[in-house]
């Protein structure tokens, strides 16, 4: 009996680490499936939501979220969407860095815009305790957000202690911030005074969420698969600068028009941004607060170094312009182009999901 006690004990060890050895994975380890089948049935469902009403949209939005959310891009919009009715509506809940310590969030919301119909007006509303809403700080980049009995905490992306690496500054130029773009691509703001230019660098302190494929006329070019964001890698430093993003892309507003409307706004220090911008354009003396924008918000300077390309040739002018000038003082020129970040553009709440 002892003995065949001992040969089934060796075999359940046996088994039982084979088992743990062959493990399924988790579920967070393997893709999510989407099919077309739940899009089907999404869209052809009938249901009732008074979209003309922005208070009840934004109850019906704040009763379908989750206790506690993460807001990642850096500009504090949570980005959200919907199916009403055979239409996808998409919009925002925006904690504002300028206006969210004074109990205000910003709501946006429209049919979801596409390059054949860009013209669905928008909901907007700052909203406050006027109806009936509360905005809390609880702490540091934290805020909860309390509507009809219904709470929501809304942890901001806290890139605090993001900071590039020493080799990818170069010694003209300033850190600005860290960025969260809404196409999960991470970004360092830097601006060079000498050249009075912005760059976004490619955060590669983590894992990047997209992989690159080369331009034909350079592997230097190199081009993001799922986004389109196309960068240059520096001849002078190891590092890669932001070039491009696909024009469609830009013109339909979606996740992937590029890092101009996600600034670093929590981690901006002091007067930084306001007076890189005012060294640009010193007529906007008097006209920005510290964020660059207009006092009432209506209005933000842009900074959109990076070129809206509709084929990927028309990246091969920024190479041919890096080869000659490569060792001249103006080089990093090559990587702005010429309508850059001259603008005060409205701000586009309007974001659409990419399909």
């Amino acid at each position: 009996m002892a003995g065949r006690l001992s040969f089934n004990r060796v075999h359940f060890l046996a088994a039982l680490a084979l088992a743990v050895g062959m493990k399924p994975a988790s579920a967070q380890d393997v893709p999510q499936l989407q099919s077309n089948q739940a899009y089907v049935e999404d869209v052809s469902r009938a249901t009732t939501l008074d979209v003309n009403d922005p208070m009840a949209v934004f109850g019906f939005v704040m009763s379908k979220l989750p206790e506690r959310v993460k807001v990642y891009p850096t500009e504090n919009y949570y980005y959200f969407g919907f199916m009403h009715n055979g239409i996808r509506y998409a919009g925002n809940i925006r904690l504002d860095a300028s206006n969210r310590d004074d109990g205000k969030v910003i709501f946006a919301y429209f049919e979801d815009t596409s390059q054949w119909y860009d013209d669905a007006p928008v909901q907007h509303a700052i909203l406050d305790a006027a109806q009936g809403i509360t905005v809390e700080k609880v702490e540091p980049l934290v805020y909860r957000i309390t509507y009809q009995g219904k709470s929501v905490v809304f942890a901001l992306n806290d890139l605090r202690n993001v900071k590039p690496p020493a080799t990818a500054l170069g010694p003209d130029e300033t850190f600005i911030g860290p960025i969260f773009d809404e196409s999960a691509i991470r970004f360092f703001l830097v601006y060079n005074p000498k050249l009075k230019i912005f760059h976004y660098l490619l955060d590669e302190t983590e894992k990047v969420a997209d992989s690159f494929f080369p331009a034909k006329k350079s592997d230097r070019i190199l081009i993001g698969k799922r986004t389109g964001f196309a960068f240059y890698k520096d001849h002078r430093r190891d590092r890669k600068i932001l070039i491009g993003a696909f024009a469609g892309n830009i013109q339909a507003n979606n996740y992937f028009d590029g890092p101009f409307d996600q600034l670093p706004d929590n981690f901006i220090e002091g007067d930084a941004l306001r007076q890189a911008i005012l060294q640009v354009q010193p007529a906007l003396k008097g006209q920005i607060d510290r964020f660059g924008a207009a006092p009432d918000g209506s209005i933000r300077f842009m900074i959109g170094p990076y070129l809206p390309y509709q084929a990927i040739t028309d990246l091969d002018p920024i190479h041919a312009c890096a080869q000659k000038k490569q060792k001249q003082p103006d080089y990093y020129r090559c990587f702005v182009t010429d309508d850059e970040s001259g603008g005060m553009v409205a701000p586009r709440p309007n974001k659409r999901r990419p399909r």
